[in-house]
């Protein structure tokens, strides 16, 4: 028999290994690619910047500056007011300007109540603009200007004049709480001044204050003697017409009287003291 024993003990032999021998790497050949990436990008930075360059150059250069700016006369607003309102110095591109924007810079003066802009080609711009104008002063609290809109406009400052008649019995909340009445309330102010300075016997200027009551309407005191004459709440017109006619007569007689009411269809009570 075979002695298998023996055979387990006997020495192994390793198996056969071939022996590779490793290569330097050729780094060369993978930067060569990175190398002209750079490259490139360098060129096309430098390109970029002569392009921008060129394009800030070009654009720095303007066939059509502003020299000249015309500005209509005003009597609230000097010229130089309206130009730094409209922001336009001399020197600006003429194409660059925003018409629109510089005639929303203006508009945020209470007196202006309408501009308008125009641009001449090669130079000029041309500004128009329209003031409001005071009709009356209302008594808020605050002492704003009316105009014949109907429109409270600005808040009186130093130096702003004060010879118009003066509405009272508004409130300045009343703009937020009922601004559709409120503004119904002052066009109809603004309706009996306009009657009361057309009626030549009894004018404008007899009148100191208008007084507005919601629940009633409106009554007058003249400036003599701050005498009360009840107007109501419509059709002044003819309340007005009949009035005059009869107001020459009613001077002599201001001192006895109490106060007149014009709030009738067709006659005048005149309540004496």
């Amino acid at each position: 028999m075979r002695d298998f024993s023996k055979l387990s003990q006997q020495r192994k032999v390793a198996p056969n290994k071939i022996k590779v021998q490793r290569k330097p790497v050729d780094y060369k050949k993978y930067l060569k690619p990175l190398k002209y990436a750079a490259a490139g990008l360098a060129l096309l930075a430098l390109a970029t910047g002569v392009v921008y360059g060129g394009y800030r150059a070009v654009n720095a250069i303007s066939l059509f500056s502003l020299k000249t700016l015309d500005v209509s006369p005003c009597k609230h607003l000097t010229r130089e007011e309206i130009v730094g309102l409209a922001g336009a110095e001399p020197g600006k591109d003429l194409l660059r300007m925003n018409l629109k924007v510089i005639g929303e810079h203006i508009l945020q003066n209470p007196w202006v109540e309408t501009v308008r802009v125009n641009r001449y080609f090669p130079d000029t711009i041309s500004i128009t603009v329209v003031e409001r104008e005071p009709l009356a002063i209302v008594n808020m609290g605050f002492i704003y200007y009316l105009d014949k809109k109907g429109s409270v406009f600005k808040v009186l400052n130093q130096g702003d004049k004060l010879d118009f008649p003066v509405i009272t019995g508004f409130r300045e909340d009343d703009l937020t709480s009922d601004p559709k009445g409120t503004k119904e309330a002052l066009e109809a102010t603004c309706q009996l001044l306009k009657i009361l300075r057309e009626k030549g016997a009894f004018i404008l200027a007899d009148v100191s204050e208008i007084h507005y009551d919601k629940g009633y309407g409106f009554t007058l005191f003249t400036a003599s003697g701050a005498l009360p004459v009840k107007v109501g709440s419509d059709d002044f017109n003819a309340k007005v017409e009949r009035f005059a006619k009869i107001y020459r007569d009613l001077l002599v007689q201001l001192p006895t009287i109490h106060y007149i009411d014009l709030d009738y269809k067709d006659k005048i009570i005149v309540k004496k003291s």
